[in-house]
């Protein structure tokens, strides 16, 4: 493989088409991909497959496919869920379908949540539409064919799986109820023609994208997501980026850990009657269905917290080490940072300091923007796990949001060479 400056337009390429920035995944994780798409095409240099890609758009996609590497799973950052249930409650005071997107929607674990969900919370087939875009076609394909192994089922509380899921071989499929709602397209949020402007949208999820982008291009895509959202819209972004839509013309919507906001300045005790609301009666009851796929008559019932849906285990049971970083994922999930700071203290009286007990604790008070305190936590857990990948992509963004480019741009060096070091 050439050196980096002859890969450079390639990096360009992708930047432009779908906003990847190289900082953020590494040179190598480019070269790893071009090698690997030469060989498959059986060209022997950067010259052929430039040409190649250049008349050819079926491979540029295979390109885009090979690079991004899907990491999700059913109901990940429950908090977010139950902010969209009480956002839904408010918007369907109108007669109209509730418009959501999902965007960047990976797999399909995130889409599938979201009408899970609102099943849950009592709203019918019929009350809302969910609109599914990813840059990859090899995601969108595993997202149709909706068959789902044990990595997209995280977390203590899968009673959902029993509720909405049928076992297949090799895995399991969710009903066509949950199936119905969800529309999978190609999409691209950089796109000047993308779909999502047909009409406004009430709920965008678009979690985790951000990182990706360098600060001109996250911009761009926070222009859009604005134009792409109703005027009372909700948007929900990833832990790590909670700091950028205020940024850009957005209101934070004051939910704890679902970082959530809004396009307008919420108005006094909103955010006190939304969370009442999410106590409120179901809108309306599943209708029992006749269809074999469909699953039992679910009972509706308030979206509950990732606290609420998966209790603690007493004090007095036996916790392993796995456990006990469970309980601290579930509290700094939940917003409870004392009590995630009192189970990382047991956790490491029990075990010993641990990467993964700091990395924890900074990603919870990064979304509570202590960023002091994050900027230390993520500083021990790569004192302890130097090759701690999660540490070093959150602390780089830190970095960046403060004005610390050339801390940033060190630490995207040594995820780039963390990246070829393990041949990824």
């Amino acid at each position: 493989m050439e050196n980096s400056a002859a890969t450079g337009d390639f990096e360009q390429m992708l930047r432009d088409m779908i906003g990847l920035s190289t900082e953020t995944v590494g040179a190598s994780v480019i070269r790893h991909a071009l090698t690997r798409r030469m060989t498959a095409c059986g060209l022997p240099s950067l010259d052929a497959y430039r040409s190649y890609l250049a008349g050819n758009k079926s491979e540029r996609q295979e390109l885009i496919d090979t690079v991004i590497v899907p990491e999700t799973w059913f109901f990940r950052d429950r908090e977010a869920f139950a902010a969209m249930v009480r956002h839904a409650r408010e918007t369907k005071l109108t007669d109209r379908p509730i418009r959501l997107l999902s965007l960047p929607c990976s797999t399909g674990e995130e889409p599938y949540s979201m009408a899970m969900a609102l099943f849950d919370a009592g709203f019918g087939p019929t009350d809302f539409a969910i609109d599914a875009f990813d840059v990859s076609s090899r995601n969108l394909a595993l997202a149709g064919r909706a068959i789902y192994g044990k990595n997209s089922f995280r977390g203590s509380d899968l009673s959902f799986r029993e509720r909405y899921f049928e076992a297949l071989e090799g895995g399991f499929r969710p009903h066509e109820i949950v199936r119905r709602p969800v529309r999978f397209s190609l999409g691209n949020v950089l796109d000047p023609t993308r779909p999502m402007e047909r009409e406004a949208y009430d709920i965008i999820f678009c979690r985790n994208l951000l990182i990706y982008f360098d600060r001109e291009t996250q911009a761009s895509a926070l222009a859009a997501l604005r134009q792409a959202l109703s005027g009372k819209g909700l948007l929900l972004v990833g832990p790590g980026e909670s700091g950028l839509p205020s940024l850009h013309g957005f209101t934070s919507a004051r939910l704890p850990r679902a970082f959530a906001f809004t396009k307008e300045a919420p108005t006094p005790g909103a955010t006190a009657r939304s969370r009442s609301e999410a106590n409120a009666p179901a809108i309306r009851k599943l209708p029992a269905s006749t269809a074999s796929s469909a699953p039992p008559k679910p009972k509706p019932r308030p979206f509950a917290s990732r606290a609420t849906m998966a209790p603690s285990a007493p004090a007095s049971s036996p916790e392993s080490e796995a456990a006990g970083l469970a309980a601290i994922e579930s509290a700094a999930n939940a917003g409870r940072l004392a009590e995630a700071r009192a189970a990382a203290e047991r956790h490491i009286a029990a075990f010993g300091p641990s990467a993964e007990v700091f990395y924890l604790l900074g990603l919870a008070q990064d979304a509570d923007d202590a960023e002091e305190d994050a900027a230390g936590n993520y500083r021990k857990a790569l004192y302890l796990a130097p090759d701690h990948r999660q540490a070093l992509a959150h602390l780089r963004l830190l970095l960046q949001r403060r004005g610390d480019e050339a801390g940033a741009r060190a630490l995207a060096d040594r995820l780039d060479r963390l990246t070829k070091r393990s041949g990824a």
